[in-house]
């Protein structure tokens, strides 16, 4: 049985973690965002926004976090595995920021591929910002330009997932998987 490693991205607030929920309250195995998780680490250790002052070591943690997902997902006894962001999402915002990275980084991105990728679009209609959500609408519709060129560079084919509910978006996933 060929497994599915399915990863779902887009800018920020564009409904991801919602799907992922409704992806979870079906029976789906699905792995969240850890950014937050690295964040809230972060400011526990009093520092308020970990991307905006050590961004490089921000991205290194989310990697490992990621690669982590990844591997772990490949043993998952589930046909199916959905991953709330993939590794290239961390290039991605490195390039958003104009920061250099080292080539580990690519490497990443280049073995460990994910068998399907959905792009949720910026829908400014849903987008909040609140304490680990920094960013406001224009710099997310950046973000999700960096996204969509990244992870193109790296071969994939973006599946736009189409404004509507969550139930509806989530159906849609699931009949193209």
């Amino acid at each position: 049985m060929q497994k599915d490693i399915i990863v779902i991205i887009g800018g920020p607030g564009t409904g991801k973690s919602s799907i992922i929920n409704g992806l979870v309250a079906k029976g789906y195995c699905c792995y969240p965002e850890i950014s937050r998780e690295v964040t809230l680490e972060a400011q526990k250790r009093g520092i308020e926004q970990l991307f905006l002052t050590e961004p490089l070591l921000f991205s290194q943690m989310l990697l490992d976090g990621r690669i982590k997902q990844f591997e772990n997902a490949q043993s998952e006894p589930h046909q199916h595995v959905f991953i709330d962001r993939g590794i290239p999402d961390v290039v991605a915002y490195l390039d958003y920021i104009g920061d250099d990275y080292p080539d580990h980084f690519v490497d990443a991105c280049r073995e460990k591929v994910y068998t399907k990728t959905f792009i949720l679009p910026p829908w400014e209609e849903i987008y909040e910002s609140d304490s680990e959500r920094y960013e406001n609408f224009e710099q997310a519709k950046e973000i999700q330009e960096h996204l969509t060129k990244t992870y193109t560079n790296y071969g994939y084919n973006l599946i736009e997932v189409p404004k509507d509910t969550i139930d509806n978006r989530i159906l849609f996933i699931l009949d193209k998987i």
